[in-house]
Order: C-alpha cells, then structure tokens, then sequence
C-alpha cells in the first residue's frame, strides 16, 4: 500500500494533482482546501512536496487521496468508514479540521459542520455526527496511549490481536517511547 509520496508537482487540478516520484507520475485526489493551499507548479516551493495517502482499491480502480499530515489522514480513515460517506465526501470533511477542533460540535449535534461540503443536508449531517459520537472518545483515547499505537501498529503489520496484546504485555514499562516498544515486539515476535 502506498501510504507516503514525496516528490514534484507536475499538474495541479480543482480535486486532484500529478505527482512526480522518480519519473513515475502519481493522480492523488485532495480536498479543495488543500488543491487551494498548494505551490504554483514550477515554483521553489513545488519542486518537491510530501503528502499521506490513503490508497482506496476497488475492483475498478486504484485511487490515492493525499493529505498534508496524518492527523487529517487519520481522521478521513474514520470517516471513509461510516456507511454512505465514499472517500470523495470523506476527503472534504477530513480538510474541515482536525478531530480535536471538530469534537467539541460533532458532540454538541452541530450539524452546521458540514454546511460547506456539497451533497451533505441536514439529515446525512446528523447521520454522520451519530456515527461519529461514538467513535471520537476512542479514537482520541488511542491516539494518547502509547500501548493503544504499538497495539495498532502490530496489527496493521499482519500480527493478531491477541499474540500482540501477549507480546506487549512483556515489554518493560519503563520504556515509553512507542516506536521503541514497537522495536522491540517485532523482536520478540520474530524469536516467536
């Protein structure tokens, strides 16, 4: 999975841009905000740029949806879950702000949220918050815990839950930092 792309900005559209990574042009669809934000091609700021993605496969294609930093990548992932928001929606309402400076009115049912993003009404607005209520505690509980991130990040990697909660339980608590602990559990899993 192509999950980062460092490289130059070749073409730049309304919802997508072409970048080029040693020699290979890659379409990587943005939020308007962020097409918005971009530098003019050709510029000392365009020469190279670095951009998350997120690679959605179907049976009928292989799209890439970019985002400046991974919180917002984070928080689109969340939303490209919820049943009837497609990545398109998703990517627009991911460049609305991270999480934390949306929770306050996902918890308060503002549904003026999502007022500048096209196909969304009043009533897919209140879908989305329901849905988003209960997943906003969790996500921002994990994002603090150091054990939650190695946990996520053993799993992404192919290993099961529960080997990884075993694995993690005999790392030593002293060592805090996450890639560290997650070093080490590879270690251990590979003696395993």
């Amino acid at each position: 999975m192509i999950s980062h792309l460092e490289g130059k900005l070749i073409l730049k559209r309304e919802k997508f841009v072409i970048i080029s990574v040693n020699s290979v042009g890659y379409k990587v669809f943005l939020s308007k905000k962020s097409t918005f934000n971009l530098p003019e091609i050709g510029s000392e700021q365009g020469r190279t740029i670095k951009l998350f993605c997120f690679q959605d496969v179907k049976e009928t294609a292989l799209d890439l949806y970019g985002f400046f930093d991974y919180q917002e990548l984070e928080f689109f992932e969340i939303l490209n879950d919820i049943r009837g928001i497609g990545p398109k929606v998703a990517i627009e309402i991911a460049s609305l702000g991270p999480l934390e400076k949306l929770k306050d009115k996902i918890l308060r049912q503002d549904e003026t949220i999502f007022q500048s993003i096209p196909g969304i009404g009043q009533k897919r607005a209140m879908s989305i918050i329901l849905e988003l209520t209960g997943r906003i505690n969790t996500f921002l509980k994990k994002r603090t815990s150091g054990a939650d991130e190695v946990e996520d990040t053993l799993i992404r990697l192919g290993f099961s839950k529960q080997k990884t909660k075993e694995v993690i339980s005999k790392i030593p608590k002293d060592i805090k930092d996450a890639q560290e602990r997650v070093k080490i559990a590879l270690q251990m899993l590979g003696q395993g």
